[in-house]
């Protein structure tokens, strides 16, 4: 009996002691079991919490394109560009989300600071109406590809000299054809013969007209760059399809052509605008014309009230050359800066309706202006540094004489068909964030105004290009909520 009591006690430690593990690895099981659903509760915790945050920078995009609508709607005269200072461009608050508008400026290039505010879309050289030797002047073009770009556009089948109609895309694997007709959209170009990701693209990886840290390191990673210091932008930064402007006066009516010889309408115009008959007449004159009649006006250089410039008769056209340009009138009228600034806006050199693919003198960067005939690659760098300490002014104002004091006559008559000093086409590149900036959006809106009231022409999410605000702002955020 001793002997099997003594026998039994360690049976039953060992039993007590496999209860013992069994209890311990039910407990970790359990554990385990607990972290498992913490983690994956704090995993979902957080993604809708982005999810929240990425709604809220949705409607952010949606409230800064009523605002950028009512920007335009709300300007004081047609066609003039927004004064980046006059509105709310940078971290814009909509409840707990923010927005800003990124925009291009003649330094941004050069530096890591992201510029603010719209996009002028007459800043750009217009795909549809370019020519092959301006299209030529570009960064990164060949000629070849500005022949393909040509030949892309336009009507007819036979190529221009090192382009590409049909026959060369039909060799291709798949095989499409020419489209032969007007470009519908900038990206549309990735179809051309020729075109390619890093020319479109250039170290410009994101499209936010600044140098990134990965646009500057090399082969490290995308996109390639040479690592300079220096942005070198894709052909997307210089071209559009939307620059155009309504051949419209500021009252509605169609603007008077003063490229004609019969130039009636103009002695009125002048007449309108105050001019006296002495002033007026000697400006009809200049442009060749021999007005008759006598009175007196008010208005620059007149003796009295608002009489008729020609109120004797109709102004007898001679033998002159047509006008080709405001430019060209400007200077051969003999008028002075703030006597033309009074009949800018109400005349023109077109009988079309509406004039596509002029470029806007107050705006367009040196690569674009290096394009325009009479300015060039000599006189491109030479126009942007006159006009940066004018710039509210000429914003305010706007206007293409004072190009004249940069190159000179001969050079602005042979630049004048190509240039205006109205926009009408704006580019909002709304970016987003929500609540602890997070949820980042960004949605590329095109505005066009022509009709009056500005209506959305396009539309681009660009949110999976990445972060485009620079380090500024994420260092700000961060600041903001109170994180390393």
């Amino acid at each position: 009996m001793r002997l099997r009591a003594t026998n039994s006690q360690p049976s039953a430690a060992r039993a007590r002691g496999s209860v013992l593990i069994i209890v311990l690895w039910a407990a970790f099981g359990l554990v385990a079991v607990a972290l498992y659903f913490a983690q994956t509760t704090s995993f979902e915790l957080r993604a809708a919490d982005a999810r929240v945050a990425a709604l809220e920078a949705e409607q952010a995009i949606a409230s800064a394109a009523l605002y950028v609508s009512n920007v335009l709607a709300t300007l004081v005269s047609p066609g003039t560009v927004p004064d980046p200072q006059l509105y709310a461009c940078q971290a814009v608050p909509v409840g707990e989300a923010a927005f800003w508008l990124l925009g291009r400026s003649d330094a941004t290039v050069a530096g890591d600071q992201v510029a603010f505010g719209l996009i002028d879309e007459a800043a750009k050289l217009n795909l549809n109406t370019a020519t092959v030797e301006m299209l030529q002047m570009l960064p990164r073009m060949t000629p070849e590809l500005a022949a393909a770009i040509v030949d892309w556009r336009d009507a007819n089948t036979t190529p221009t000299t090192g382009g590409a109609e049909s026959d060369v895309y039909l060799r291709l694997n798949p095989a499409y054809r020419c489209k032969d007709a007007p470009f519908e959209s900038v990206e549309e170009l990735r179809l051309v013969y020729g075109m390619t990701l890093e020319l479109l693209f250039g170290e410009d990886a994101n499209l936010n007209g600044v140098l990134d840290p990965n646009e500057n390191d090399g082969t490290m990673a995308f996109p390639y760059d040479n690592r300079d210091g220096r942005l070198d932008p894709g052909l997307l930064e210089y071209l559009t399809i939307y620059s155009r402007e309504p051949n419209t006066r500021t009252n509605g009516a169609q603007r008077i052509n003063v490229a004609g010889t019969n130039q009636t309408q103009l002695a009125n115009l002048l007449q309108e605008k105050g001019f006296s008959v002495d002033r007026a007449n000697e400006i009809l004159r200049n442009l060749g014309f021999s007005p008759t009649g006598t009175g007196s006006a008010g208005g620059p250089g007149g003796t009295g009230g608002r009489g008729g410039a020609n109120p004797g008769g109709t102004p007898t056209p001679t033998a002159t050359q047509p006008v080709g340009s405001l430019l060209e009138f400007y200077i051969r009228s003999g008028m002075t800066p703030e006597e033309f600034a009074l009949i800018e806006a109400d005349i023109t050199v077109s009988t079309n309706q509406v004039q596509q693919g002029l470029i806007n003198i107050n705006t367009a960067s040196a690569a674009v202006l290096a394009c325009v005939p009479g300015i060039g690659p000599e006189h491109a760098a030479e126009v942007v540094a006159y006009r940066q300490n004018r710039w509210a002014s000429l914003l305010a104002n706007p206007s293409v004489v004072w190009v004249v004091d940069v190159i000179g006559q001969t050079n602005a008559i042979q630049a004048g068909p190509y240039l205006t000093a109205r926009s009408y086409q704006f580019t909002a590149d709304v970016v987003a964030v929500g609540h602890h900036g997070r949820g980042l959006q960004r949605v590329r809106f095109v505005f066009d105004t022509t009709d009056g009231l500005p209506r959305i022409v396009y539309r681009q999410d660009l949110t999976h290009l990445g972060w485009p605000l620079g380090t500024e702002v994420r260092r700000q955020l961060r600041l903001a909520q109170n994180r390393p």
